[in-house]
């Protein structure tokens, strides 16, 4: 892997992970109803830090390989989506608004999964923790929704 070329979409994350210092979930979110599968506060930082780092590792690894434009491009829609749905939902508490964007994001990551693995196997596998995460965000936005619908 090149590392600088790491170190740069290792930056570009660092666009998604600053929504989250600028549009922190404060008491809006605090006084919401969570579903009981909602992961402890602390896990938030240490899961989307991981991410990050996975997800810029996999796109270090196809970035310099023929024929990476369509996965890049999804990789530029998905952080582009992931930045976009912290101001959203957390920012403008517009929950409905936020599903829609996580599950745009889900259908995303799960196309650039498949595009990422047919270069390179090992960088598909780097982004399925990604989806993973993705699928209980999905969740939790539903499940808020729900259990919330005064707020939404």
């Amino acid at each position: 892997m090149d590392f600088p070329l790491f170190l740069i979409f290792l930056a570009a994350t660092g666009a998604a992970a600053a929504t989250g210092t600028l549009f922190p979930p404060g008491d809006w979110y605090a006084g919401l109803t969570k579903p009981w599968f909602t992961p402890p506060p602390i896990a938030f930082p240490i899961v989307w830090t991981t991410l990050y780092v996975l997800m810029a590792a996999a796109a270090a690894r196809v970035a310099p390989m023929p024929g990476a434009h369509y996965a890049l491009a999804l990789w530029a829609l998905q952080i582009a989506l992931n930045t976009l749905w912290t101001p959203v939902f957390f920012g403008a508490h517009r929950m409905w608004a936020g599903l829609v964007i996580v599950a745009l994001l889900w259908l995303v990551i799960a196309a650039m999964v498949v595009a990422f693995w047919r270069l390179d196997r090992l960088a598909g596998a780097l982004l399925l923790p990604y989806l993973a995460w993705v699928t209980v965000a999905t969740s939790l936005t539903i499940g808020l929704i729900r259990l919330n619908p005064q707020a939404s």
